[in-house]
């Protein structure tokens, strides 16, 4: 088993909506990228939800178009143990510290959850918190192992990130 540990947030006080992942897969951690990995769909989707022509080649970029359109970026775990990157392989997983991101960002009004592990970890590790004032969306994963979702479907789901900003 390798140990796995999460990315820093990309957020600033402008964020309103929070993407959630479970946990960066092997190729990301390699890279110290979210969605590093070339065939994940995330950066061409946001990329084209959000309007660009083209996703940004640095990194640095990427975050930052994410910033200027209020958008934050993080993972419900933020130590699992995998071997691999398949999230159904995850063990021995222990979650960021959402409660104390959501009480430092309390404009952050909605959350998407980027697949079914994320979704499941949020339900499992949130259960305390009030999310009265938070609209939660599960959405579909953009991982290349999802094949069964295109990208046009994956587009039509993912709309709802234009109206959470």
């Amino acid at each position: 088993m390798s140990e796995c540990q999460s990315f820093d947030p990309v957020a600033d006080t402008y964020s309103r909506l929070l993407i959630l992942g479970s946990m960066p897969g092997v190729r990301s951690l390699q890279m110290q990228q979210y969605y590093g990995h070339p065939q994940n769909r995330f950066w061409p989707l946001v990329t084209m939800l959000l309007g660009y022509a083209e996703v940004p080649f640095d990194y640095a970029d990427k975050k930052q178009m994410l910033l200027d359109n209020r958008i934050a970026l993080w993972d419900v775990l933020g130590y699992c143990e995998r071997e691999g990157s398949l999230d159904s392989d995850i063990t021995c997983e222990q979650p960021n510290d959402l409660a104390g991101f959501l009480q430092n960002h309390p404009q952050i009004h909605t959350i998407c959850c980027n697949g079914g592990k994320a979704a499941a970890t949020f339900k499992k590790y949130t259960r305390q918190l009030d999310l009265q004032r938070i609209t939660v969306h599960f959405l579909p994963s953009t991982s290349p192992a999802n094949a069964r979702w295109s990208l046009t479907k994956l587009l039509e789901a993912w709309q709802v990130i234009n109206t959470g900003r």
